[in-house]
């Protein structure tokens, strides 16, 4: 497919999407000297060893060891095809493909969830002319208008209206192709029990439920008439999984980020009351509990979550789950209070956007106010053993804060309202940190800086041949007229057969007339072991310049060793002709020899 594709409109798609912002799309990265380092997105890890280089357009994680441009990290993310990754990169980039590379078909898709996400298309694109510009919409658009929303936001969330008529969705997707079957799959249409199809959503205001790239992959519908249930979702797909996307997640993400904390609410409604209301950082689960998947996936790019949910008991029930599985995948806590008969919705209906803002998301509490508070619930506290039970159980969960600040602060307000020694409580907590196996006070935070990761590269304790080719083809990538004295004097002659294959094919790219670009370089390298070696080599900290004698040092070094390699295989061959010829004091001989060139190669190494 690469090659189906001029090169040069590659080269242009590639420049127009600097690496750092996309891949700052799926994790938090941290600017430390020229590169920048965070929690590598392909493996677990608590300490970063995933690094981007801006100037070189490449990634390279040292603890997995996978690594690329632009390009591979989206086909490594997203399970893209070369060509999904390029296409998505140019409509990022505003770069129009050529027709014959827009009718190509290679997707990582099935032909049927191509069918299932295109029939979506058609569908959030048709519901949302309807409900904006056609009398058939007319009764969904008052309905939104009574709930306060506005025409921006009904554009911004892509709102539509399904007609109440049977067969209006299938008649209109049937005209356009799609099979009937395909489109029960989808959860686009349903069966009756007299067997008939009808459409799911009729009669509905339609909530688009789109991926983190932006693409509709199923609907929700809110009943306006009297319509049971009130709300339903489409049924899951191959497309669409609930437990592992969040509503508005694709357009929420730029302002998660700019804000460095996301807003988590329970319904469609109440994110889309909180986008009017200025807070586009918000984000909702699809009618479940917060997953695991959906808090990693909060962590991947942010540190701060603040929950919002109903205020009722359900709400503060279901906030105190999410806040655990939220603090268990590494996040900082904050809640938000609302009055038991109020939704983030209703508030901001009765209190306005800037009431919401002030009184509620910034007035958050802490988790472990939140605890407090909501633990005592559980409690009778006018009864003594209630209060010591109580105390006890928020030590337990304090006892797994690893910030001794933090601790006694939350100590001290205990101390306060119980009346309980400070010293008492931290003897207490002291035990319950031993018992749980944790004793981090003293250890160091995890900090984004290189010498985290060189020193990884450092403990691999390569033989001093292995360095020096590493070294040259690092320079070489940086250099062409180094390339050209190494190509001179060794050729390819590297000990190391993947250093042989990288320095064969960064000659070729010189000799076609590209300049040094190691981005450019790995679209010429189809082997991804060889892409990681390239973006692993091209990471090694070098000298801003080299000279004719440290590049000869690092020439001698492979040479030697080729050298005495050589040395000792036709040593190797006498000795098999001492032995043939009846000569055990000659062939001990040449035996003594070669462990003396081993042992002068292991000193040297």
């Amino acid at each position: 497919m690469a090659n189906q594709i001029p090169e040069a409109i590659i080269e242009e798609i590639r420049k127009a999407n600097d690496i750092v912002d996309i891949i700052g799309d799926y994790i938090q990265l941290k600017k430390q000297g020229k590169n920048y380092f965070g929690l590598c997105p392909f493996h677990g890890e608590k300490t970063p060893s995933f690094s981007v280089t801006q100037d070189k357009q490449i990634f390279h994680c040292f603890g997995c060891g996978k690594g690329g441009n632009v390009v591979t990290f989206l086909m490594e993310m997203e399970h893209f095809s070369f060509y999904e990754a390029i296409q998505f990169l140019a409509e990022r980039s505003g770069i129009s493909l050529p027709q014959n590379v827009q009718r190509q078909k290679e997707t990582s898709l099935s032909q049927e969830s191509q069918d299932m996400l295109s029939a979506h298309e058609w569908l959030t694109k048709l519901y949302h002319h309807l409900l904006r510009f056609t009398k058939e919409g007319k009764e969904g658009y008052a309905y939104l208008k009574e709930r306060g929303i506005d025409e921006e936001a009904a554009d911004a969330f892509q709102l539509g209206f399904s007609p109440n008529a049977d067969q209006f969705t299938a008649e209109f997707l049937k005209k356009k192709g799609y099979h009937e079957q395909l489109l029960v799959k989808a959860g686009l249409l349903q069966i009756n029990e007299s067997g008939q199809t009808s459409d799911r959503f009729r009669g509905r205001i339609i909530f688009p439920i789109r991926n983190h790239l932006g693409k509709t992959v199923a609907f929700g519908g809110r009943a306006v008439g009297d319509y049971k249930p009130k709300y339903i979702n489409s049924p899951e797909s191959e497309l669409f999984h609930k437990g592992k996307l969040l509503y508005n997640f694709d357009l929420a993400k730029r302002y998660i980020r700019k804000e460095n904390e996301a807003v988590l609410l329970e319904g469609q409604m109440d994110v889309i009351a909180a986008y009017q209301a200025g807070v586009r950082n918000a984000v909702a689960t699809l009618g479940t509990a917060l997953t695991e998947f959906q808090a990693k996936l909060l962590k991947r790019y942010v540190n701060t979550v603040i929950i919002c949910y109903d205020g009722d008991r359900a709400g503060l029930d279901a906030a105190y789950k999410a806040a655990v599985l939220l603090q268990q995948c590494g996040c900082e806590v904050r809640v938000a209070y609302l009055e038991p008969d109020m939704d983030p919705d209703s508030f901001i209906r009765t209190h306005g956007g800037q009431a919401f803002k002030d009184e509620v998301i910034k007035a958050s509490d802490t988790f472990m106010t939140f605890y407090m508070r909501f633990l005592k619930k559980d409690y009778q506290l006018n009864l003594e053993a209630d209060r010591i039970e109580y105390v006890e159980a928020v030590l337990k969960r304090l006892a797994m804060v690893d910030s001794p600040i933090e601790r006694e602060y939350y100590l001290k307000e205990l101390s306060n309202e119980f009346e309980i020694s400070m010293d008492a409580l931290q003897d207490e907590i002291s035990g319950y940190r031993e018992k749980i196996g944790i004793n981090k006070d003293n250890q160091p935070k995890n900090r984004y800086t290189s010498s985290t990761v060189w020193n990884t590269v450092k403990s691999k304790l390569l033989p001093a041949f292995h360095n020096a080719e590493r070294q040259l083809i690092a320079y070489m990538l940086q250099d062409e007229s180094i390339a050209e004295k190494v190509q001179e004097k060794i050729g390819a002659s590297f000990h190391i057969d993947a250093h042989k294959i990288i320095a064969t094919h960064l000659y070729a790219f010189y000799e076609e007339g590209n300049e040094p670009d190691v981005s450019l370089f790995l679209e010429k390298i189809k082997e991804t072991n060889l892409q990681r070696e390239v973006t692993e080599i091209a990471m090694l900290p070098l000298q801003e310049n080299i000279s004719d004698k440290e590049l000869n040092d690092y020439i001698q070094k492979i040479v030697a060793n080729q050298t005495e390699k050589v040395t000792i295989q036709s040593l190797k061959e006498q000795q098999k002709a001492a032995e043939k010829q009846n000569d055990p004091i000659k062939a001990a001989q040449i035996a003594k020899q070669i462990i003396e060139i081993n042992q002068q190669l292991k000193n040297t190494n």
